[in-house]
């Protein structure tokens, strides 16, 4: 079961012990230059990477808006940025593409500033170097909201799923009537909203899927812890048609210290403006196996305990594709996932590899506009997951255990959920062209 105080990696215990021994920390280090300070330094650094999950109303355990709110906390944002488990960005930018939107991972250069400053005491500096402060939107409120400037078109809620205390993992499988839309319209953006503050305390992922008359499968929002919301591409969205039809949530709930009641999902729906359509038809999100039948089934995952275990899957893609983002989906004990293109000539391209991964995240990697692969039809999308059921591994909840495939996240899994967008030949020349112009420009 997903845990937020193991997604934090902080027990009980410790925030305890580093509450006590705050007063143990020196008010000026030893070096001869100027420390670094949190109003000038740090603050900036918080605010880039930190504060969208650690303030008041956010899932961080801590709330790191202010001096007075961080300073306590010190010695630990020394520790977890160092061995970067914190901010949780688990994909390895120096294998493959290393450039996206989303980015909050830190450089070497601020996990050296932090250290540097934590060893000089903390120093609050002057405040008048202070960044101008970050307001966030309210816990119950949509984020997608203050990013597109308006509230959504459409909402469609879950029907009341109650988790109880300290249980086992809860999924939640129920078609709710969508009342449709008069005329065609098409997708931007949509954000998946468990309810504030309980649900976001014991929603770890999920999914509701529209099916409108013929049309079915329709992805409209997924979320994992990490993931809230998202917005497709500039020229792309998703066609919805007209008519009533059904959402089918899929949500996985891991249980935390007391019941939680009646829990109801809100998925927000923004469309183009009537009348608008992108060029491009997205597919969305979609599910791409590693443990694909053809290559290696998923039913067949037997890892012993103590032991490792590799598995790999193998797509080809029967038109030119656009990938906008990528996100693992592995469980306790998976440690690495690797997407590798092997193109129609042969040659072979690393595009991204998680190899940190933490089941207690589930972040999306969205990739920045002149950084997305352009795939002809004909390439193969290969896959592979990595799994440590040995005791090195942090989160394996008992590396005695056989593992085996299951829905459970004590059980294992393998998938990657790829936002890809098909399209034709002429528009991957299109974008192939005009990428190479940009590059070009760029050198000179």
């Amino acid at each position: 079961m997903a845990s937020r105080a193991n997604s934090a990696g902080w027990s009980p215990g410790t925030l305890v012990l580093l509450a006590a021994g705050m007063a143990l920390l020196p008010l000026r280090g030893e070096s001869q230059e100027p420390a670094p300070t949190f109003s000038a330094d740090i603050a900036p650094i918080l605010q880039q990477s930190c504060q969208a999950c650690h303030n008041p109303e956010g899932i961080g355990p801590m709330s790191l808006m202010t001096y007075q709110d961080a300073r306590p906390w010190a010695p630990m944002i020394k520790e977890q940025t160092q061995i970067r488990h914190m901010p949780p960005w688990h994909l390895d930018k120096e294998i493959g593409i290393g450039e996206f939107k989303n980015d909050i991972s830190l450089s070497d250069e601020e996990i050296e500033l932090i250290a540097q400053w934590v060893d000089a005491g903390a120093p609050e500096g002057d405040p008048a170097d202070l960044p101008p402060p970050l307001e966030f939107p309210s816990g119950d409120a949509w984020r997608a909201e203050s990013e597109l400037g308006r509230p959504p078109d459409v909402v469609v809620r879950s029907t009341p799923f109650t988790v109880p205390a300290f249980g086992q993992d809860q999924w939640w499988t129920v078609d709710v009537p969508f009342e449709g839309l008069d005329k065609e319209r098409w997708l931007m953006a949509a954000e998946f909203k468990p309810a504030y503050p309980d649900g976001k305390k014991v929603v770890h992922h999920g999914h509701a899927v529209l099916t409108v008359g013929d049309r079915r499968g329709i992805g409209i929002a997924r979320y994992g812890v990490g993931k809230t919301w998202e917005a497709y591409p500039e020229d792309m969205g998703v066609p919805i048609p007209p008519g009533e039809g059904n959402v089918s949530w899929n949500i996985h709930y891991a249980a935390t210290d007391h019941d939680v009641v009646d829990d109801v999902i809100e998925v927000g729906l923004w469309f183009y403006p009537e009348g608008e359509e992108p060029r491009l038809a997205s597919e969305g999100e979609q599910l791409f196996r590693a443990d694909n039948p053809d290559f290696m089934r998923g039913q067949d995952l037997l890892m012993a305990p103590h032991g490792y275990q590799v598995i790999q899957g193998v797509h080809k893609l029967e038109s030119a594709a656009v990938i906008h983002s990528v996100r693992p989906h592995l469980h306790m004990r998976g440690k690495t996932m690797t997407l590798e293109a092997i193109y129609p000539d042969g040659r072979k391209e690393l595009l991204s590899q998680i190899n940190n991964y933490d089941h207690n995240w589930q972040n999306t990697y969205t990739y920045a506009d002149n950084a997305r692969p352009v795939l002809p039809a004909g390439t193969m999308l290969f896959l592979t997951s990595v799994f440590d059921n040995t005791a090195d591994n942090p989160i394996n909840p008992d590396p005695e255990q056989w593992v085996v495939f299951g829905r459970r996240g004590p059980d294992e899994m393998s998938h990657m959920w790829i936002g890809i967008t098909y399209i034709p030949d002429e528009e991957m020349e299109r974008l192939i062209s005009e990428r190479e112009q940009a590059e070009e420009i760029a050198v000179r």
